[in-house]
């Protein structure tokens, strides 16, 4: 019979989560905290481990998480019924910048095989990739990737696939809003991804409000993709007679780019060229003891490498942002993360909700009673490194190093705009377990518990699980996670999303008024 194990994090903590499957029981004896429960808790679960009294701070992590609102005896039961949700912190009063990085070696030696672009970034697949300026053209493009994946692919054995950048935007929307940047910002760089090897073509309907010159343009950004005009099928352009004459049309420029992305082949390069973006979903109360800090300790293993990790996900920082403010690496980046931070409080206040809208059933039912504890968990991912640049959603990276790329939480919408600002690679933990995959990039899914990983051994890639029963150091997960991401880039190992082609629709983050 497993001996009862609880996981207390920080020492100044005051509860602890059940690690045992199954939970313990009413009446359990735990020796280590001389304590004794007086209910049964559930697997991930908070223990009380002392007497609070009514409005007294919950501390997990070393930071108040909320209060109970009402007396609590230790061994209690410390769930969202009893807990009341803190403030967020005062973005007027954070520390800027005052806490410098720790000193880290670097780390040289490591590489991995990938496609090499003209632009000097490093892809780890080789796509073809149809971008689409507006949703009414999904249907075909759809039926194009079919025939290419079922007809000619094997005319060209060096490319990986073919992708259709699909969304719902493009028309019936406010084009010209201030939010609209980021959308028109997001499919213009999703184009980008150095996965698709510099190769562009856009299929257009026509009449739409974000015409192609709109989409590969962004002046304000003094940005633009240079495309010929035979790379852009308008399937409004009278040439087309009926459905035969649009598919011929984009086969024969998709047959153009094939070619040219046939000749690729992988290349050794430093591990420098990773450009890896890190998100959690499904999180359990384990998320933030064992998978994402192993998460965190390989985001400093790539940066020691010199490579690019991205952190994202607003409301599963902005509890947390005390202390991420003071990484930065100077008072400018500081105040791009409030930038950030406010635009997304004022983004939510006009819907009427808050943060705490952000905790699903799944994570409660995980033992993450509110958005502030998932929080704690969530930015452990950003491991220990100075945060060198901040990005608005969809844009790209001009710096390497720990970025904060700011996107919602949603995981598609979280995928879609990391793919934006160009990631390569995706490390996805979870606690509850998703399927959830990309077409574009590989997603490497980290367990932070074996029960959910021996459950779904064909679709985890990894588990952090053993950090939990004290069988593996985060340190030692975190080497096998880098060492795989290493493997994952190089095509010698297939994650499961890829080897069963579970791949989720992109969703473009559009904040401004649909029409």
């Amino acid at each position: 019979m497993q001996k009862p194990l609880l996981i207390k994090i920080n020492p100044l903590d005051n509860v602890a989560i059940v690690v045992n499957d199954g939970g313990l029981a009413q009446g359990t004896v735990i020796e280590a905290y001389d304590l004794c429960l007086i209910e049964y808790i559930p697997q991930g679960h908070k223990v009380l481990l002392e007497d609070l009294k009514n409005g007294a701070s919950i501390i997990r992590y070393g930071e108040v998480i909320g209060y109970v609102n009402c007396d609590l005896n230790a061994g209690a039961w410390v769930n969202e019924a009893v807990t009341r949700m803190p403030t967020p912190p005062d973005l007027s009063e954070l520390e800027l910048a005052t806490r410098p990085a720790p000193q880290m070696e670097p780390l040289t030696g490591y590489t991995f095989k990938g496609y090499i672009n003209k632009d000097g970034s490093v892809g780890t697949k080789n796509l073809l990739a149809i971008t689409t300026s507006v949703n009414c053209v999904e249907g075909i493009v759809d039926h194009v990737v079919k025939i290419i994946e079922r007809e000619l692919l094997a005319e060209y054995p060096n490319v990986d696939g073919v992708v259709g950048l699909n969304h719902l935007y493009g028309c019936g929307v406010a084009i010209d809003a201030p939010a609209a940047i980021v959308p028109i910002r997001t499919i213009h760089n999703l184009a980008l991804n150095p996965n698709f090897g510099g190769e562009v073509m856009v299929v257009s309907l026509g009449c739409e409000k974000m015409q192609p010159e709109r989409l590969l343009s962004l002046p304000t950004e003094n940005k633009r993709i240079p495309l010929e005009d035979e790379d852009i099928i308008q399937l409004q352009d009278e040439q087309h007679h009926g459905f035969q004459s649009m598919i011929d049309h984009i086969l024969a420029v998709a047959k153009i780019h094939l070619e040219k992305l046939n000749q690729r082949q992988r290349e050794v390069v430093s591990a420098s060229h990773l450009v890896v973006g890190m998100q959690c979903g499904g999180s359990d109360a384990f998320s933030g003891v064992t998978s994402n800090p192993a998460v965190g300790f390989a985001s400093d293993l790539i940066i020691r490498c010199g490579g690019t990790v991205m952190f994202s996900e607003v409301t599963e920082v902005r509890d947390g942002i005390h202390l991420l403010t003071p990484r930065a690496e100077n008072e400018q980046v500081a105040k791009d993360l409030i930038r950030e931070m406010q635009w997304y409080d004022d983004y939510l206040a006009a819907g009427k909700v808050d943060r705490s809208a952000n905790t699903t059933p799944g994570n409660k039912k995980g033992g993450l009673n509110n958005i502030v504890e998932k929080a704690m968990g969530s930015i452990a991912k950003s491991g220990r490194s100075a945060i060198v640049e901040v990005l608005s959603p969809g844009q790209k990276p001009t710096k390497k190093g720990l970025i904060f790329a700011a996107t919602p939480s949603s995981d598609f919408i979280c995928g879609t705009q990391q793919m934006a600002s160009g990631i390569t690679v995706q490390v996805f933990t979870t606690g509850r377990g998703t399927p959830y995959g990309l077409a574009a990039v590989p997603v490497i899914k980290m367990a932070s518990r074996n029960t959910i990983a021996n459950r779904w051994y064909d679709l985890i890639d990894i588990s952090a699980g053993d950090i939990a029963i004290g069988k593996k150091t985060i340190e030692e997960v975190g080497w096998e996670l880098f060492e795989l991401i290493l493997k994952v880039a190089s095509g010698e190992q297939q994650t499961w999303s890829d080897k069963w082609g579970i791949h989720n629709s992109l969703a473009v983050f559009n904040p401004a008024p649909v029409t």
